[in-house]
């Protein structure tokens, strides 16, 4: 039976760290709110069923969330802690799989503040709103954490005994694709500033570079399942927070 990931259909997103887990490993999946045309059992009515219908007994708070056959999970992290060793991209071996759990979640943490760049007052306002605050909290984000974050991974690529091109280990893990999105991200909405960080962290762009040569994720990264990044999502351009 095919996994079903339901995440928004136009944007990236947390759900597109499921996705290129769900791509690399050449899993059997269906990107349920992105079918068209909409029928039974997908769309955005399939996906919405589960966060509002009463007879959903433990229903998550938002997208991204996973089903797998009666299974649901939700948040990335959990998704992908999940799903890793199941696809074989993260050890069955217990304490290799929570340093992979850690590492993601570190990387949902970057995720965050990054987000935080643009709305740093409130989800419900618009960015035009909240422009002042958005200018003190970019400028900070971009001298101090984007180089701390990308400095700690470039930390534990140094400190791998097993290879400097991955983060666990010798073999790709969802903790390598999820550090691949975030440059990827990160390139995007502060191009400038993460250059410069990428300019210190030769593991950290070494991997992204290797990540995105991947056979099935380059063919993944070409195609239109590919959704591109954009203004509503999580990692925005507004040069002017690039400083």
């Amino acid at each position: 039976m095919a996994f079903e990931l339901h995440y928004w259909p136009t944007i990236q997103g947390r759900g597109e760290f499921v996705r290129l887990a769900l791509e690399a490993a050449g899993a059997d999946y269906i990107d349920i709110a992105r079918c068209d045309p909409p029928r039974k059992g997908v769309g955005m009515p399939a996906m919405m069923h589960f966060l509002d219908s009463p007879s959903v007994k433990t229903p998550p708070f938002a997208p991204p969330f996973l089903r797998d056959g009666s299974f649901i999970v939700g948040q990335t992290s959990a998704i992908l802690l999940y799903l890793g060793p199941r696809i074989g991209l993260a050890s069955t071996v217990e304490h290799k799989r929570i340093w992979t759990h850690q590492l993601q979640l570190t990387v949902a943490d970057v995720v965050a503040e990054a987000h935080d760049t643009h709305h740093p007052v409130g989800t419900g306002l618009y960015y035009e709103d909240q422009k002042k605050e958005a200018l003190r909290r970019a400028a900070e984000f971009r001298k101090a954490r984007i180089p701390k974050f990308l400095g700690w991974f470039e930390q534990v690529l140094d400190r791998n005994p097993a290879s400097h091109r991955h983060l666990v280990g010798a073999r790709l893990t969802y903790a390598d694709l999820s550090l691949f999105q975030l440059v990827d991200g990160l390139l995007y909405a502060f191009p400038k500033a993460t250059a410069r960080a990428l300019r210190k962290t030769p593991h950290v762009s070494r991997l992204h570079e290797a990540v995105a040569g991947h056979r099935r994720l380059a063919a993944y990264l070409a195609s239109e399942r590919r959704i591109a990044f954009n203004e509503e999502g999580i990692f925005r351009r507004y040069p002017e927070l690039d400083g």
